[in-house]
């Protein structure tokens, strides 16, 4: 049975892709130096909030999320991010991966205002291995799976995140509204003969006061 290390070794945005994606630098190794013919990987990829400090207008972002602060000890806890999957070709000893995460910057996902909350510093992450080991032994090939205790730790740049955004969707956030706001909206751009979206919301801010 193969005896496998995990390292996250960097991760970056994904440059000239069709949409936003980090791209995670992993490093495999096999403890016993032993021939692997390949490996189907899956990792998922966990946020952990509560490893972090937030300055007083993050955790006011972050309310919708976790609370107020003073609840924090309670609902601050571990979020999934994303699963992805890579297949590793073969390797004696340890090689390099990069495993591509799509990402969105919608903010009804919960990792989504999360980022968007975050100004600098690092975003604490635990990835999960798992999946399956192929090679070839004294009486044949074999398989087994990765065992589920596999895991690594990585504290990406919040810059990182804003980088990939940036490259996509220059100062600009997402969000999604019910059909009928958005013709209500519509309405009401034409009405005032209001030329783009945010123009109209900050035209009924005005009107609100905000």
């Amino acid at each position: 049975m193969a005896e496998l290390a995990f390292e996250c070794l960097d991760v970056h945005p994904l440059r000239y892709g069709v949409a936003p994606a980090l791209v995670f630098r992993l490093h495999i190794a096999e403890v016993n130096a032993a021939e692997l013919h390949a490996i189907a990987l899956r990792v998922q990829i966990r946020i952990e909030p509560q490893l972090r400090q937030y300055a007083e207008h993050e955790a006011e972002l972050l309310t919708y999320l976790f609370g107020e602060r003073a609840r924090w000890g309670e609902t601050l806890k571990p979020m999934q991010f994303t699963s992805a999957s890579v297949m590793v070709p073969s390797f004696t000893g340890s090689t390099e991966v990069d495993l591509e995460v799509p990402c969105t910057y919608d903010m009804e996902v919960a990792a989504g205002k999360y980022f968007h909350a975050l100004d600098d510093g690092v975003v604490p992450m635990v990835l999960l291995f798992s999946g399956t080991v192929f090679a070839k032994g004294d009486k044949g090939f074999w398989v087994h799976p990765i065992p589920w205790h596999q895991q690594a730790s990585y504290r990406m740049p919040v810059s990182v995140w804003r980088d990939m955004m940036d490259s996509y969707f220059p100062h600009e956030a997402w969000i999604r509204l019910d059909r009928d706001t958005v013709d209500a909206m519509l309405r009401y751009k034409s009405a005032n003969a209001i030329p783009t979206w945010d123009d109209a919301i900050r035209s009924l801010l005005k009107e609100t006061g905000t």
